[in-house]
């Protein structure tokens, strides 16, 4: 009997049917069971309800112990999308004080996975978040009308006083790309999280932990009680509590005295490296950055003109002008391009070598080193690096110029110095291949000579300024600048713990020191010992050059020897550093080592406050 071909074939197609029917069922079973959870996200939220039991956040102390930031209460409202039914929109709208367009957006931006990419219909999103007390009164008294939403306390941020607000920072809800960047997974949508300042350098100690109710419900949905009488519930943890070394005396002073003008002032414990105060002016007030009216507030900050969201203090880039001189002076001590005494350079009105000339002003002349920091000769340092620059030891201006960029890096130039708040910028010392890719190759002393001073490529931030005046105090070495002093049941990094010494000899500072100290007594911070005659401050000035109105520095320390204080002053178009930099310095300095201004120099800082400077002019 002869086969059939075509039976043996339809055996096959059926075979192949009934396998591939087979395989699907397998494949859909693999991805119920594995691959997704909908369906027991499904099962597990007609039986349990899971309540976030939120951590109050830590708060944040000054270093006498007044309290700066805390907690108030405040409430959210989540959504569980498909317990939703029968929904009066109206009425709900109405309840809550929003539009319906309003209501609309919320839900389109809930269900957008590029926002919200933990978006499921059978888990807890959120609706609205930072509500009043009394917002939410109103909405709870209809909640039972609103099947599918549920009310939530959680806290917001308070301040205890208008200031500090760039060190401080605040916190915002999470955003989809910092969620995408979340390790450790903690956070989800409605969640809040540090944005700026302290808030975000210190996040994860702020934070705390979160903890959960796992509650049982009926068939209606109805809440029964707490699933094993509560044996899986976990509570939330508080966040950490921060001391910082702020003195909020202190930070006011210098808010104050920067009031209607543009700069920064940063004040450091020398011998700690704590930070006494952050300011940066234009500033903002913080209670600007609490409750659902942040983004809009944010917005507003960030058109302004002025940039008062600009942390000047660390992101602000200057020439350091004449305060530079010193780290100069240090330098070519180290090298041995001069010493104490000699060589006494000249100095007629200026530097004049052929058809250059960087000008000074009038002084007695030839002078060593320390009457040339006292009265700030420009031709001294001019001469000191044309020496340095030129000299054969070296065998080139490269050579040379890269052995001066280390001495300088080592005193805390040109790199971030790794403080501990965000936005650092790391300033500008200039090596041998960026003058080379400038000049081809073909420069040398003269053609880089403002440098010497503090101008051309030399740019540096008010934190750096300030270092380097702790740096001096310390007759050679600095602590990083940190702005916490204390973690609670933590120690901080003890990178803000150990000592950086530079490539200067300790003996070298003390003429470094006593002409800054000479600069106060006669010289060009002479009113410093007008205005605090018994705190023995050192000083030294500096007026950086600048397209419009010259910029007012000051960079000193007091007292000369166990120095308590390093500060740096920067009033962008404040002119002289005598103008604004030297009487904002010494105000800041009675203010904290005496606890208090004197009733004369109380009278100046009113005076001074009520100024205004704005690109160049002065108003009285």
């Amino acid at each position: 009997m002869a086969k059939d071909y075509r039976l043996e074939k339809r055996k096959f197609v059926i075979g192949g049917i009934a396998l591939s029917i087979v395989l699907i069922y397998l494949v859909r079973l693999f991805v119920l069971q594995i691959t997704t959870d909908d369906y027991k996200k499904n099962a597990d939220s007609n039986a349990f309800f899971n309540k976030i039991q939120y951590p109050s956040r830590g708060a944040i102390y000054d270093r006498s112990g007044k309290l700066l930031v805390f907690n108030q209460p405040a409430y959210d409202i989540s959504i569980v999308p498909k317990e939703v039914e029968n929904l009066d929109t109206l009425d709900l709208c109405q309840s809550l004080n929003i539009t319906r367009a309003q209501f609309l957006k919320i839900m389109s931006d809930m269900k957008d996975r590029r926002r919200n990419p933990g978006y499921s219909r059978y888990t807890n999103q959120l609706f609205m978040s930072q509500l009043s007390a009394e917002e939410c009164g109103v909405f709870q008294e209809k909640l039972f009308k609103f099947r599918g939403f549920y009310v939530q306390r959680r806290t917001i941020r308070q301040y205890s006083y208008n200031a500090a607000a760039h060190a401080l920072g605040d916190i915002g809800e999470v955003s989809a790309k910092e969620m995408e960047a979340d390790e450790d997974g903690y956070y989800t949508r409605g969640d809040y999280v540090g944005k700026l300042g302290v808030e975000k350098s210190y996040e994860k100690y702020l934070r705390g932990e979160k903890g959960i109710e796992i509650l049982l419900r009926d068939a209606h949905g109805r809440i029964q009680g707490h699933y094993m009488d509560g044996e899986y519930d976990r509570p939330s943890v508080p966040g950490k509590n921060l001391t910082l070394s702020l003195d909020i005396d202190l930070q006011i002073l210098g808010e104050r005295l920067l009031k209607n003008k543009i700069g920064s002032i940063v004040a450091i414990e020398p011998e700690t490296g704590e930070i006494l105060c952050l300011v940066s002016s234009p500033n903002y007030d913080p209670h600007l950055m609490i409750g659902r009216q942040r983004g809009k507030n944010h917005l507003m900050l960030q058109r302004d003109k002025m940039k008062p969201l600009l942390n000047r203090a660390l992101m602000g880039v200057y020439p350091p002008g004449s305060t530079f001189k010193t780290a100069q002076g240090l330098t070519f001590l180290q090298e041995g391009i001069i010493t104490e005494q000699s060589p006494t350079f000249p100095c007629s009105r200026g530097f004049h070598y052929g058809r250059l000339t960087v000008g000074c002003h009038a002084h007695g002349a030839p002078i060593p080193l320390i009457p040339a920091i006292a009265t700030s000769c420009n031709s001294y340092f001019c001469w000191g690096l044309f020496r340095m620059f030129g000299d054969r030891k070296y065998g080139s201006p490269q050579n040379a110029i890269t052995v001066w960029k280390d001495h300088m890096v080592s005193q805390g130039f040109g790199y971030k110095l790794g403080v501990d708040l965000p936005g650092e910028k790391r300033g500008l010392i200039p090596n041998a291949q960026f003058y080379d890719k400038a000049y081809r190759g073909h420069w040398n002393g003269l053609t880089v000579i403002s440098i010497s001073i503090g101008q051309g490529e030399i740019l540096s931030t008010p934190l750096q300024i300030a270092n380097l005046g702790a740096t001096i105090a310390n007759r050679g070495y600095f602590v990083t600048p940190h702005i916490v002093k204390e973690i609670q049941d933590n120690q901080i990094d003890s990178l803000y713990r150990t000592p950086r010494y530079t490539t200067i000899e300790k003996r070298h500072y003390e003429s470094v020191v006593e002409g800054m100290r000479a600069a106060a007594t006669g010289g060009t911070c002479r009113m410093l010992s007008m205005m605090v005659p018994d705190l023995e401050a050192c000083g030294k000035t500096g007026t950086a050059q600048n397209r419009g109105h010259d910029h007012s520095v000051f960079m000193g320390f007091a007292p000369m020897n166990k120095p308590k204080i390093a500060i740096a002053v920067y009033v962008e178009n404040g002119g002289w550093g005598a103008t604004y930099g030297v009487p904002f310095g010494a105000l800041m300095m009675e203010q904290y080592l005496k606890g208090k201004l004197s009733p004369e120099n109380e009278l100046r800082a009113e005076e001074f406050s009520n100024r205004v400077i704005l690109y160049g002019n002065e108003e009285r």
